[in-house]
């Protein structure tokens, strides 16, 4: 459990970072409002006593999964945090979705993993046992660019045989999609929740600016530290 000196350390650097700044008020979710500690100068301010809390009730939750060898997802398309999820999914062997969600992943995943996956896998094993070499430049050229095209999409689910077993998302608004599948399919969620969402959607929500890099990375930091 986190002790109260710790709480206050951690809710310093989350505020020196921008974790406290929500969305402006005509944009805030009304189910957000358990979150905002005030509104000054028509912004929301999110109370970060509550978000250092649930994020160690998420950390807590995130421990067990790894503990128990479970797979988790994180699904994260922003540009200004993609590469790090990458990162940080490679370094610590988590699937990761960071270039676009396509639709029906989960709820389809038996033809993703037949038509994108395995098909991945297999082009990759081709190329290196040099089985390409009979083709002319431009038909191997083509092989490259089709190879291309769906690892930018799937290289991160490459190893992934089935469904997982818990997302982490950022910014369930953009990832609305991701959030929906994951919920008919009754998949656990962890996500980074702003102030213009709602975030009874999610199980373990963690309520703080979704649209700064830095706290996205502590956030992510503290999950997988």
């Amino acid at each position: 459990m986190t002790d109260n000196s710790n709480i206050e350390k951690k809710v310093e650097e989350l505020f020196n970072l921008g974790a406290h700044l929500g969305h402006r008020k005509n944009r805030i979710h009304p189910k957000a409002k358990k979150f905002i500690y005030k509104i000054e100068n028509q912004q929301s301010i999110i109370d970060l006593n509550k978000t250092v809390v649930l994020l160690e009730k998420a950390k807590k939750f995130f421990n067990e999964l790894r503990e128990k060898n479970k797979t988790i997802l994180f699904v994260a398309t922003k540009k200004n945090i993609a590469s790090f999820i990458e990162k940080i999914c490679q370094e610590n062997n988590f699937f990761y979705l960071t270039n676009k969600w396509p639709p029906g992943f989960l709820t389809n995943f038996e033809t993703f993993l037949k038509n994108n996956i395995q098909k991945m896998q297999k082009m990759r094993e081709e190329k290196e046992k040099g089985e390409w070499e009979k083709f002319v430049k431009h038909e191997r050229g083509k092989l490259e660019k089709q190879l291309r095209k769906i690892e930018k999409i799937y290289s991160g689910v490459s190893s992934m045989e089935k469904l997982p077993d818990a997302l982490f998302i950022v910014d369930i608004k953009r990832e609305k999609n991701a959030l929906i599948e994951a919920k008919k399919l009754n998949i656990p969620i962890i996500a980074i929740v702003d102030t213009n969402v709602n975030p009874d959607l999610v199980d373990y929500p963690i309520p703080a600016n979704d649209d700064a890099a830095k706290v996205v990375e502590y956030i992510v930091g503290e999950l997988v530290s």
